[in-house]
This record gives C-alpha cells, sequence and structure tokens, in this order.
C-alpha cells in the first residue's frame, strides 16, 4: 500500500512540476507571441487616415514606426531579481520617447554603462531598422537637478542630442529634450531653443518661405513634421482622455503642475507656433491619451512599456505618408 502510494504522490508531484513549467513558459514568454500576433500595421485606406491634407501619390512608400514610452529598465537600488528576469520585450522598434531607465538620474558612471549595455541587449536591432532615444526625466533628472555632465553623458552613450531631426521618405521627425524646454535661459534650454530655432528655419526653406537659405539647410520635400518628445503638451489634467488604455478615474482627476506632468502652457504654444507639427507623441504619464490642438495637431501620449508601472503595457504603431498618417 505505502508503495502505490509513493508512486501516486511520484506522478503526482511530476505532473504539477509539468504544469508549473507550462505556465511559467507560457505566461513570461509564449503570450508575448500570441499577443504580437494580433498587431498589424495600419491599413494605408485613405478613409481611415488620422490626419489628411492630400492624397498620397500611388508611389509613395509608407515610413512605419514603433513609439514606446517609460521602459523604465530598473537599476541596481529599485530593481527586484524577478522584476529583472521579466524584462525580456520585442525587438522590434523605432523611437522611445524618454524614461528608458529607472535610475539613470541616480547612476554613477559604472552603473550607468552596465545600464547601456542592458539597454543594447534588450533593444538591439537589425540593421534596416532605426532606432532612436531621447532623454526623460528619469534618465537624467527634472531640469532643476540636471547637471551638464549628466546631459552629456547620457547624449554621449545613448547618441541623443536635445534636438533632432530625422529625415526619411519626405516625412520629418524632430525630437526634443523635453526638460529642455523650461524657458530660464539655462545652459540647457538656450542651446535647445537655438537647436528648435534652427530646425524650423530648415523647414521653411523647403516650403519656400525663407530667404538666404542655402545648401545646408534644404531639405528634399517639405511636410509638417512629427513632434516627438517625453512631456505631453500642457493639459490640466487626463479628465479629457477617453481610451482603452486610459487613467484610471481617481488618477484622471489629478491637476496637472506644469513642467512636472506635463509642459508649460507657454512651451507647448511655443513648439506648436514654431514647428506647426502634424503629430505630436509623447508619454511620461504611463496612461494613454489622445487630443487635438488648433483642429489639425493630433497627439498621441503613449502608455508606459512597462509591467511595473500599469497592468497593460503598451505600444503605438503608426504608418506615415507625406501628407497622411495612419494610426
Amino acid at each position: 500500500m505505502s508503495i502505490l502510494r509513493k508512486r501516486f504522490y511520484n506522478n503526482y508531484l511530476f505532473i504539477f512540476t509539468l504544469i508549473f513549467i507550462f505556465v511559467l513558459f507560457f505566461c513570461e514568454y509564449f503570450i508575448y507571441y500570441i499577443v504580437l500576433s494580433q498587431c498589424n500595421w495600419p491599413s494605408l485606406d485613405p478613409h481611415k487616415a488620422v490626419s489628411s491634407v492630400d492624397t498620397p501619390k500611388l508611389d509613395e512608400h509608407p515610413v512605419r514606426a514603433i513609439f514606446i514610452s517609460d521602459t523604465h529598465l530598473l537599476g541596481p537600488k529599485r530593481g527586484h531579481w524577478f522584476d529583472k528576469l521579466r524584462s525580456c520585450t520585442y525587438k522590434l522598434l523605432t523611437t522611445i520617447v524618454g524614461d528608458i531607465f529607472d535610475e539613470g538620474d541616480w547612476s554613477n558612471d559604472k552603473e550607468f554603462d552596465n545600464y547601456i549595455s542592458r539597454f543594447h541587449s534588450l533593444f538591439s536591432v537589425s540593421n534596416d531598422i532605426r532606432l532612436f532615444t531621447m532623454a526623460g526625466n528619469h534618465d537624467i533628472g527634472f531640469h532643476y537637478a540636471i547637471t551638464p555632465y549628466s546631459n552629456q553623458r547620457f547624449v554621449n552613450k545613448m547618441k541623443a542630442p536635445s534636438v533632432q531631426r530625422i529625415s526619411t521618405n519626405g516625412n520629418h521627425f524632430i525630437l526634443i529634450n523635453s526638460m529642455a524646454l523650461e524657458g530660464d535661459g539655462c545652459f540647457l534650454c538656450k542651446s535647445t531653443e537655438i537647436a528648435i530655432n534652427k530646425v524650423a528655419e530648415h523647414l521653411k526653406c523647403a516650403k519656400g518661405i525663407r530667404n538666404n537659405c542655402t545648401k545646408n539647410d534644404e531639405l528634399s520635400i517639405y511636410s509638417r513634421p512629427i513632434l516627438l518628445q517625453h512631456f505631453p503638451l500642457y493639459r490640466t489634467s487626463d479628465e479629457m482622455c477617453n481610451e482603452l488604455d486610459e487613467a484610471p478615474h481617481e488618477i484622471k482627476r489629478l491637476q496637472f503642475r506644469e513642467r512636472w506632468e506635463c509642459l508649460s502652457k507657454e512651451a507647448s504654444e511655443q513648439l506648436l507656433d514654431i514647428l506647426n507639427p502634424r503629430l505630436v507623441v509623447d508619454g511620461h504619464t504611463h496612461y494613454g491619451c489622445r487630443r487635438i490642438h488648433r483642429d489639425d495637431i493630433l497627439e498621441f501620449t503613449i502608455p508606459s512599456f512597462s509591467w511595473r508601472n500599469i497592468d497593460n503595457p503598451s505600444f503605438l504603431l503608426v504608418s506615415f505618408l507625406i501628407y497622411q498618417i495612419f494610426c
């Protein structure tokens, strides 16, 4: 009788172990592929464009982009080993709009180098995919805490200056460091303001509304740019947001502080005046939101891509034509 009982327990333990391994494999690995298999690039049906100012050319090839925000890769201080084990992520992406690291602003040089190595390990891409990043407050600190050294360290390691313009297939992407838009004339804000105005001049030259343009100012074609930044444009709260991944009701009612949860009203208006973007993509709040500014400027706030921040991490797939956007 004892032998039969022992066999029963052994069989039970074996079955339990198999179930445990299967559940662990499914929840920590296989489920991501199931979810990703349901994601498709937006259809290029002109009637489904979220932004459109003209009819696309028949031979125009779309620029496809994946936007990710607030990955918050864990550091040595607040990270638990099991959280780090679960940080496996997808390898196809284009732009991470800030807060790549969770403790970048606290890290010493050795810890920051470890962050960089881990980032390139998790977010490695093939040669045909272009990867761009920009700083968030968790990467270099809020404006008051940024030093020339911490800023330059991020710029050098991530190849991410405070202002970048990337042009491809007639689409112009402008990446801006949100913490450099304080407007107080500091070492970071002054150079960022100059760089933004220079980009605006290039766009005006391409549009043919500026004189004294040089070859260095030339763009092959003009189209309204896509603005990418970490902080959302100015808004009082998330109450006007009605997305599937919106903030919980009790969080939506919380009032935003300018320069903390969003850009200042002044900086937001200046960006829209100077650049006149057709799309703005940002993050920072950890929840989704879609807004329209000035009747024809669409803003997407992307939810966090970290399980530690929200229970439904997501990203944004967009196809760009010169005069149309498909999400």
